[in-house]
C-alpha cells in the first residue's frame, strides 16, 4: 500500500514537473512587431548650397581723368537714382566747353554774314555750303566738350546701396578707374547647382508650377520671410560636375539680404506613390541600407534597398521593396537571416502616426 502511494506521488510529481516546463516553453516565445510599407503621395525638401547676388551690382568707373574734389556720399548709404556721388575737379572741361562755346559763336557769326552775302549773289552757294559745315563742326564740338564736363559729376545710375570707397578726396584717377560698387537690393538673384537627374524631374514636374517656389534658409539658419520663384535655367550643363545653374528671385523690401551672401535653397518636390518606411525598420552594412522581409512562411531574409529620399525618421525606397511586402519594425539585433519568427501586425498607417511625421 505504501508503495502504491509512493509511486502515485511520484507521477503526479514528474507530471507537473512536465507541465510547468511546457509552460516555460510558452512562455519563452518571442513574439516581433511586423507592419508593411507606406505607398501613398507625399513631398520631400531637397536643399542646395546657393550664391546670393543683388539684381543690379555695377562698378563704377571714373570717365575722365583728374583729380577727386568731392564725394558726397558715404559707404553703405543708400543713394537714388541722379543723386550726386563722385566729383571730378571740372576747371578744365569747363575752359575747354568756354572755348567750344566762343568757336561755336564765330562760325555762328560767320554763317549769317555769308548767307547774306550768298542772298545777294555776291558769293557762290559752295562757300555758303563750307561755311554752314564749319558751324555745324564747331557745334558739335562744343556738345562734345559739354558730355566731357558732364562726365565730371558722377551721379548714381539707379537707385541702391554703396559699398567700399577705392578713392578719397584728392586722389588721382584715370579713365576706368575703379571709384566704388553700387548694388540694387530691391530684389536679390539666387543661383544654385542642380543634377541633371533632378533637372529633369524639376522640368518634367513644373508644368503646372507646383516647383517654381522655393525656400531660402540664411547663413544664420533661419528662414528668409519671402518664398523665390525659379525664373530662369542657364543653358549648358557643367561637365565638370554634372550640374546646371537654376536662378531664384527673391523679393527683399527690408533689405536684409546683400550681394555675396550664401545659404541653402529648400525645394519641396512630390512624390506619387512612394514607398515609405519607418528609418527604425533598416539596418547598415557597409554603408548600404537593408531590411529583414517576412515571408508568407513567417521566415525573415534580409534584403537590400535604395534610398530615394531621407525624411525626419523615415526613408522613401527607391527600389527593393514592394508596397504588399512585410517588413520587419522591432528587434532587427535579435534575429537571424532565415530565422522563422512569431509576430504581431501593425498597420503602417498606425505606425507613422506614432512616429508624428506629416505625409500628404
Amino acid at each position: 500500500m505504501k508503495t502504491t502511494l509512493m509511486l502515485t506521488g511520484l507521477f503526479c510529481l514528474l507530471w507537473c514537473t512536465a507541465c510547468s516546463e511546457k509552460e516555460e516553453e510558452k512562455e519563452e516565445v518571442t513574439k516581433y512587431l511586423v507592419t508593411a510599407p507606406l505607398k501613398k503621395d507625399t513631398t520631400i525638401t531637397k536643399e542646395y548650397v546657393c550664391q546670393i547676388r543683388s539684381i543690379r551690382h555695377i562698378e563704377l568707373r571714373a570717365q575722365q581723368r583728374g583729380y577727386i574734389q568731392g564725394i558726397f556720399v558715404d559707404e553703405g548709404q543708400m543713394v537714388k537714382q541722379g543723386q550726386l556721388m563722385f566729383q571730378i575737379m571740372p576747371q578744365l572741361y569747363e575752359a575747354e566747353v568756354q572755348k567750344a562755346e566762343a568757336e561755336a559763336k564765330f562760325a555762328s557769326i560767320e554763317y549769317k554774314n555769308t548767307k547774306r552775302l550768298a542772298d545777294s549773289n555776291i558769293v557762290a552757294p559752295n562757300e555758303l555750303a563750307m561755311v554752314n559745315a564749319k558751324w555745324d563742326k564747331a557745334k558739335a564740338e562744343l556738345a562734345l566738350a559739354q558730355v566731357h564736363l558732364g562726365f565730371t559729376k558722377i551721379k548714381a545710375p539707379f537707385s541702391g546701396i554703396m559699398d567700399h570707397f577705392q578713392v578719397r578726396p584728392g586722389s588721382l584717377v584715370d579713365e576706368g578707374d575703379l571709384l566704388t560698387t553700387l548694388s540694387d537690393n530691391s530684389k536679390m538673384w539666387v543661383y544654385f547647382n542642380v543634377p541633371e537627374a533632378e533637372y529633369l524631374d524639376f522640368k518634367t514636374k513644373t508644368q503646372n508650377n507646383n516647383m517654381s517656389k522655393v525656400n531660402l534658409v540664411m547663413a544664420n539658419h533661419e528662414t528668409f520671410g519671402h518664398p523665390g520663384i525659379v525664373e530662369t535655367i542657364e543653358a549648358d550643363f557643367n561637365n565638370e560636375t554634372g550640374n546646371i545653374a537654376f536662378r531664384a528671385t527673391f523679393p527683399n523690401p527690408k533689405g536684409l539680404l546683400r550681394h555675396g551672401e550664401t545659404g541653402n535653397i529648400q525645394m519641396v518636390v512630390p512624390l506619387k506613390n512612394a514607398i515609405i518606411i519607418p528609418q527604425k525598420a533598416t539596418f547598415e552594412v557597409l554603408e548600404k541600407k537593408y531590411v529583414y522581409v517576412v515571408g508568407k512562411d513567417n521566415v525573415v531574409r534580409s534584403r537590400e534597398i535604395n534610398i530615394a529620399a531621407e525624411m525626419p525618421d523615415l526613408y522613401i525606397v527607391k527600389d527593393g521593396l514592394a508596397a504588399d511586402e512585410r517588413i520587419l519594425l522591432e528587434g532587427i539585433r535579435k534575429v537571424h537571416d532565415n530565422e522563422k519568427i512569431h509576430f504581431d501586425y501593425q498597420d503602417p498607417h498606425k505606425v507613422l502616426a506614432n512616429l508624428k511625421v506629416y505625409t500628404e
